[in-house]
């Protein structure tokens, strides 16, 4: 098992910067950079992260194609690969309809254009001259690399419905599932392994990353405290299928959103019931973070991610975490 940790770069780089190198410092082996247009820079952030750390794998987790193309990823992750000396991951998905719609940008054929997204990144990375006349959403003309990386840089596909989920097994090197319960993982794992099958893949080939909200504390109360705020916002986007999947009914999580979209956030924790919170994060002391984290594994969970808020101190919970959680991994 594998163990990485996500960040937002919301606060400023050097904030961030610190927090990952305690990471490092502490043996995760990835971290997992998010990538929105109204934080700092995905690349930027990497950048300095690559020259301040030693072992940790680093990416973007996730980028998308459309608010940047592909050739513009596949040279920024490469040149990545070179300031870290061959520590790149690339997380890609299909991107945030929401966030789409703020830019002005149409959320079109997902599926097609983030598988071939990935096909021209894999070609320009490999060194390819990338033509692309019989792609449906990319237009290329004879795009490459002016220099290729080094190390093979392994691609991991952020994936949620079936269809996407099933792409993923076909195309990807990894998984990254945003969710941390094991009904959420028996489904996924099934809609991988089919586009695995389809392939005529390895099982063995494709990593299953859990993309959790995790919380950890030596009380339990105070990680599960800890773990409302994400939990809430999880509630308010997740599809009905999800929720249905839970019994948690879609008119509390109509609620929690309806709150949120008006900045009442005491409103909308408040309304954060004890089932959401077990069904939308891993949390609690360390040992029963361990049992939860076993059932992962059980459905063939590779990685743990731990993601927002990961605990009530975000840098003594890594230290937790890589003291008294991986040691049993």
């Amino acid at each position: 098992m594998d163990f990485g940790v996500e960040f937002v770069p919301e606060s400023l780089v050097d904030e961030v910067v610190e927090k990952v190198k305690v990471a490092d410092k502490t043996n995760f082996d990835y971290v997992w950079i998010t990538d929105h247009y109204n934080n700092r820079n995905v690349y930027a952030v990497l950048t300095k992260i690559a020259e301040e750390t030693e072992k940790i794998n680093l990416g973007p987790g996730v980028t998308n194609p459309y608010t940047i193309e592909p050739a513009q990823t596949a040279s920024a992750i490469a040149t990545i690969s070179e300031l870290s000396n061959g520590r790149a991951v690339l997380g890609i998905g299909p991107g945030d309809k929401t966030t789409l719609d703020s830019l002005g940008l149409e959320w079109d054929k997902p599926l097609t254009r983030t598988r071939e997204a990935i096909e021209i990144i894999n070609r320009l990375l490999s060194g390819e001259k990338v033509a692309t006349e019989n792609m449906e959403k990319h237009d290329l003309n004879g795009a490459e690399l002016n220099f290729e990386p080094e190390e093979e840089i392994p691609v991991f596909i952020g994936a949620q419905g079936p269809n996407m989920l099933k792409m993923a097994g076909k195309n990807g090197d990894g998984v990254l599932i945003n969710a941390s319960h094991p009904k959420d993982f028996d489904y996924a794992v099934g809609q991988i392994e089919k586009g695995i099958q389809e392939a005529g893949r390895d099982k063995e080939a494709v990593e299953i990353v859990a993309y959790t909200s995790f919380s950890v504390a030596e009380d339990m109360e105070s990680a599960k405290e800890a773990a409302v705020p994400p939990v809430a916002f999880i509630v308010a986007g997740v599809p009905d299928v999800v929720l249905d999947r839970h019994d948690i009914s879609s008119e509390k999580a109509g609620e929690i959103g309806e709150a949120l979209g008006e900045g009442d956030f005491g409103t909308a924790f408040g309304l954060v019931t004890d089932e959401m919170i077990d069904a939308f994060a891993l949390y609690g002391t360390p040992e029963e973070c361990v049992e939860r984290i076993e059932s992962l594994k059980d459905r063939g969970v590779t990685q743990i991610v731990a993601g927002s808020p990961i605990g009530p101190d975000k840098k003594e919970s890594m230290k937790v975490i890589s003291d008294k959680i991986m040691p049993v991994f």
